[in-house]
């Protein structure tokens, strides 16, 4: 797919993973709404990447606030690229804790509206408008771009909401594919493992020390822009859809 001169809605765009996103597609020609609800970071984001960025500030779990970044979106060109990198708290606790209780239900179900339903509803919106664009030559009119992450596969201890969430993602990439291939949209997913982002609050040597050499090859945390890169070749391959792709230089986690 040629993705100059369209645009592209980026969750979570103000830092980490979608700010690296926002900064390599800008960079290919592409316009981009940072979709986030940090308004300071996307703020800055956007002056730095200059006209062809525009911050909208975008709760994921809402409905209208989702169809306004939608519909920013598409002011300026086609949409044709939806990336949902948007991240959010969690608590990390075991289901049962030290005196036996319950893991509290309700932050569950918010892990779960943040990581999975947020990310349902970005794709369908999206997909919603990108069906309205014409057709390329190739007959492809988009692709959206989910984030999953290692932990749908290997969840560590203390992250049944977040392992669940993002194996709901995982599971949903295909369905979405198949229900989008007839109007020539494609879904993909990525699965990252180890990245270091701001969301560490650590500087990166001390966050490399801890975590990277788990790592087996290479012996280092990820690179946001690495998973920019990703995003990249997916958008510009029309033969990669309805697949996970794990970004985690071969580490698989442990129990912990």
């Amino acid at each position: 797919m040629d993705i100059e001169g369209a645009s592209a809605i980026v969750t979570g765009g103000a830092g980490g993973l979608g700010a690296a996103t926002a900064r390599r597609l800008v960079s290919l020609g592409v316009s981009v709404v940072i979709a986030d609800l940090a308004e300071d970071a996307g703020g800055r984001l956007a002056d730095e990447l200059g006209p062809a960025a525009r911050f909208v500030r975008t709760d994921v779990t809402d409905e209208s606030s989702m169809r306004a970044a939608v519909d920013a979106a598409s002011e300026s060109g086609p949409l044709r690229i939806a990336v949902a990198a948007h991240g959010g708290p969690v608590a990390g606790s075991r289901i049962l804790d030290r005196s036996n209780q319950p893991y509290d239900l309700d932050v569950f179900r918010r892990t779960l509206d943040i990581y999975l339903v947020g990310t349902f509803n970005a794709l369908r919106l999206s997909a919603a408008r990108m069906v309205e664009a014409p057709a390329l030559d190739s007959g492809q009119r988009g692709v959206v771009i989910n984030t999953a992450s290692i932990a749908a596969f290997e969840g560590q201890i203390g992250q049944s909401d977040y392992a669940a969430a993002k194996g709901g993602v995982v599971g949903l990439g295909l369905v979405a594919a198949r229900d989008l291939a007839p109007l020539g949209i494609r879904v993909m997913t990525i699965a990252p493992g180890t990245f270091f982002t701001p969301a560490f609050q650590m500087s990166e040597e001390d966050a490399q020390e801890r975590w990277g050499g788990a790592i087996p090859n290479p012996r280092r945390m990820g690179r946001p822009d690495e998973y920019a890169r990703l995003v990249q070749a997916i958008a510009e391959n029309d033969y990669l859809n309805g697949e996970v792709i794990r970004i985690d230089g071969a580490h698989r986690f442990g129990p912990r």
